[in-house]
């Protein structure tokens, strides 16, 4: 079988395309129908949080076939950069992996070793991938295309990863770097603060850094529309709107909101 080109990672190839990927936070629902969601409501990604909740690999599996089926990318986020999981976790049919507190080119190139096969890392082959629908594609050619679909997103959390940005995104493999705005405001000792000085220019750093590299840019934890939009106009093409269950809590406390209100009146 030849290489199977029709294989996408849409949230990426948008980016590519100079379009903005939207991703939803995944951290309360245990169930694929959280990829029907995401579409439903015009996301290009869910960002399955496996770093601050509890997830077993056999969910993650279900939801990653879920999000493909309905032509949504399925990202996780791993526990740290040498995370054991990454390889289970991309031979299960997630399409990408987001790696907290990347603070050093070392630290970055372990992450592309574990997700990308060679040449360009040491991801172990195992069998015929979801990604590619279970066929049966020669070593090669399934390889090159699992290395083509394979998003690493690395997040910039800390002042010492923006002192080494240079280094980090000199290494190959990266697609995105990942501003996480409530991690490095806290480590700057300013948390909640993201219209201060320091956190504008280090996510001007960013996409200093990244953008001459084609790397793309991401923005977290920042939920103010306007700051989003701004960004975005200088660049930053990766954003996650909300978690699932912040969604959830707004629209609920809306509607008792309102309806507490009419039976008053």
């Amino acid at each position: 079988m030849a290489e199977p080109d029709h294989v996408a990672n849409i949230a990426l190839e948008r980016m590519k395309a100079g379009k903005v990927a939207l991703g939803m936070i995944v951290r309360v629902v245990r169930s694929g129908e959280i990829a029907l969601i995401a579409k439903a409501t015009d996301h290009d990604f869910i960002f399955i949080d496996n770093q601050h909740a509890l997830f077993d690999l056999q969910t993650i599996h279900q939801m990653a076939l879920a999000a493909m089926g309905a032509g949504v990318t399925p990202l996780v986020r791993v526990r740290s950069f040498d995370d054991p999981d990454i390889g289970r976790l991309l031979d299960s049919g997630v399409m990408g992996i987001v790696v907290p507190d990347v603070n050093s080119a070392a630290e970055a190139e372990r992450v592309v070793a574990a997700a990308k096969f060679p040449p360009f890392g040491r991801r172990s082959i195992g069998g015929p991938s979801p990604v590619l629908g279970l066929n049966a594609v020669p070593a090669a050619a399934a390889m090159a295309v699992l290395n083509r679909t394979t998003m690493i997103v690395c997040m910039i959390e800390t002042p010492e990863a923006v002192a080494n940005l240079d280094s980090i995104a000199a290494v190959k493999g990266i697609d995105v770097l990942h501003i996480g705005c409530n991690d490095l405001l806290v480590d700057m000792g300013k948390p909640g603060q993201f219209e201060c000085p320091e956190i504008t220019e280090a996510i001007s750093m960013v996409l200093a850094a990244a953008k001459p590299r084609g790397i793309q840019v991401g923005l977290g934890g920042d939920k103010d529309i306007g700051r989003q939009k701004a960004w975005i106009e200088k660049g930053v093409r990766f954003i996650t709107t909300q978690s699932d269950m912040a969604l959830l809590t707004a629209d609920a406390a809306r509607r008792t909101g309102e309806l507490r209100k009419a039976i008053a009146g």
